[in-house]
């Protein structure tokens, strides 16, 4: 494991590179070393780095796709902070990221606090006040998303911004494993998915979630926001890009993107 003052040069490097919109190799191929408890302690320095609060967490890695592609065999999470909130109205600035890609998700709105160690299917339903459609904007401070699993949980998972509809529907009244969602890229169709494409059931993934932070000191409090993962492939932003997600019970939710100079 590395020391501390390792894992803070490391979070330096992120750091920098997010903020100067200059990504970094990866950091496996300086710290071939560098584990996953390692990239879990350099996503926190970073975090309590912010002039900002967090609001939620993201799961990452939640498709079984995903999770081969990258050689795993559970998913990853991030913290979703107040200032990576995105609006539906006004257009972000696609230069503010590296790589930048939009990812189409079934928000969970919690209305009380989630148990940790033990957490449930049953106490997700039951702390879940509403469920919302969300796109969720990734990002790689990695040259490339030459990442690797260590890579992207000491990057924040990944995370750089998230929008979520206006919609709100309550768990009962849904079968939330099968949420049929489409996004459209100026107007045109890109990619489909469904909610179960997380784990089998986006539910699973948030008591995952609850569980996994219990370890780390953590809880999943009344009115944070947990994205459970992806239910269809990233989509690459452009800027100028518009897009519009439509889930099937929920509604629908826009981001668009500034043109370029």
């Amino acid at each position: 494991m590395l020391t501390g003052s390792d894992r803070l040069v490391l979070a330096d490097w992120l750091r920098a590179a997010e903020r100067d919109r200059k990504p970094i190799p990866p950091l496996v191929r300086q710290r071939p070393d560098l584990t996953v408890a390692d990239a879990y302690s350099i996503q926190l320095i970073n975090v309590r780095r912010r002039d900002s609060a967090v609001v939620g967490h993201k799961v990452g890695l939640s498709s079984v796709a995903m999770q081969r592609m990258m050689g795993v065999d559970e998913p990853d999470y991030g913290h979703l902070m107040a200032d990576m909130r995105l609006s539906e109205t006004d257009p972000a600035d696609a230069s503010r990221y590296c790589y930048p890609r939009v990812e189409i998700e079934t928000a969970f709105l919690l209305g009380a606090d989630l148990p940790g160690e033990g957490c449930t299917e049953a106490d997700v339903l039951a702390a879940t006040a509403f469920l919302a459609p969300s796109i969720e904007l990734i990002d790689s401070r990695i040259e490339d998303w030459n990442i690797s699993l260590a890579d992207t949980i000491a990057d924040n998972a990944s995370s750089a911004g998230f929008v979520v509809g206006a919609g709100r529907v309550r768990p009962g009244e849904i079968d939330v494993r099968g949420i049929e969602a489409v996004l459209l890229r100026d107007g045109e169709p890109v990619v489909r998915g469904r909610s179960d494409a997380v784990l089998g059931n986006p539910v699973t993934a948030v008591a995952w979630l609850a569980r996994t932070v219990a370890g780390f000191g953590v809880r999943l409090r009344a009115g944070h926001l947990v994205l459970p993962g992806a239910c269809a492939r990233a989509v690459d932003v452009h800027p100028g890009s518009s897009f519009r997600a439509v889930f099937t019970g929920l509604g629908d939710v826009r981001l668009s993107f500034a043109g370029g100079a």
